[in-house]
């Protein structure tokens, strides 16, 4: 890969080895969900696979003290470095009770957890983006230093939540970071059936912003791009679009078989790009990453996974009498509209 170098940015070896970690972290719990839902034990997964380079750059790219994030459903990366946890997802694959994003009650991918910032996404495609721009605005209206990003599929730039969001967070030049993850299929329709741009990030010029395309699978090279869209936005200058090419490795989902619109060799090629491999091999090239050092990260996580499993296995359904928590409130003895 030819990703701009660790030291441009001040990242130290730790950071860096920290940004792989997610990325790998985020790719076992994605395996081991698919395990999980052929076993007949979780009933849907939605994967971050090929894009969890992408993900991971981004976020580390921002200040997870105070910006917020919208994540769109298959962002495991982007959750787990703002702070939700393995088990956390888990619990949330297994719809126990436990699970902080919905208490069992959404499908998995809708992350939400008011302490880390994450705001709570929903099921019809594409409403985060203009939520992301009112986030904008209270920043800017009570002059508060932090950004949003929002992250969303190509497909999306299809629905007219993409223009809403973005033609007003042009107008109204507001810290918002647009964040497409082109994965090249929107479930089985691709980029040139969806758009007559090659690229998503063309469209920016039209709502008075800068756009940028960049390699999905450079982690390092998302980084700079969007730590310099916080810094942009920070300093007032306001929104932007940035593409990340990506690549998506499985189904869109566990209930999809994408052999009916791409090919398997289409599929094992993108698969020699995967940044978990591309981005492993730029780490042992500079000498920041070693075989053994890598091999202790791998078993680390399988632990971390591993226990993760076994706490969401062994957690609580909710029961009947909690069906309407978080949909009314208790008042006076009875329930009212939350």
């Amino acid at each position: 890969m030819s990703s701009p170098s660790i030291e441009r940015f001040g990242l130290s070896k730790d950071r860096v080895l920290s940004m792989y970690e997610t990325m790998l972290l985020a790719r076992k719990i994605d395996e081991r969900m698919w395990l999980l839902n052929r076993a007949g034990k979780i009933p849907f997964v939605v994967s971050c696979q090929g894009q969890e380079g992408a993900q991971v750059g981004a976020a580390m790219a921002l200040e997870t003290e105070k910006d917020y994030i919208l994540p769109y459903y298959r962002d495991l990366g982007l959750v787990l470095h703002f702070g939700m946890t393995p088990v956390d997802l888990m619990m949330q694959g297994f719809a126990k009770a436990p699970d902080p994003n919905s208490g069992g009650r959404q499908m998995p991918g809708h992350f939400g957890q008011k302490e880390n910032r994450i705001v709570s996404g929903s099921s019809p495609v594409t409403t985060q983006l203009p939520h992301a721009a009112g986030f904008g605005l209270a920043a800017k209206m009570e002059k508060k230093d932090f950004v949003t990003l929002v992250s969303f599929g190509e497909g999306s730039a299809s629905q007219g939540d993409f223009h809403e969001g973005a033609n007003f967070a042009g107008i109204h030049n507001l810290p918002v970071i647009f964040f497409c993850e082109n994965n090249k299929y929107a479930i089985s329709v691709p980029m040139d059936k969806q758009s007559g741009s090659e690229y998503v990030s063309d469209r920016a010029a039209g709502y008075g912003m800068p756009g940028v395309t960049v390699d999905g699978n450079d982690p390092l090279a998302v980084y700079e791009a969007v730590k310099q869209a916080a810094d942009r936005a920070r300093n007032g200058e306001g929104p932007t679009l940035i593409e990340t090419m990506t690549y998506r490795l499985t189904p869109h989902s566990s209930d999809d078989d994408d052999s009916f619109y791409r090919s398997k060799e289409e599929v094992e090629q993108a698969k020699q790009e995967d940044a978990v491999h591309t981005f492993s091999a730029y780490l042992k090239e500079n000498g920041v990453l070693t075989e053994a050092g890598e091999q202790e990260m791998l078993e680390r996580i399988k632990r971390t996974v591993d226990d993760a499993t076994e706490q969401a296995e062994e957690a609580p359904y909710g029961t009947p009498e909690s069906v309407l928590d978080y949909v009314y409130a208790q008042q006076d003895g009875e329930r009212r509209w939350q």
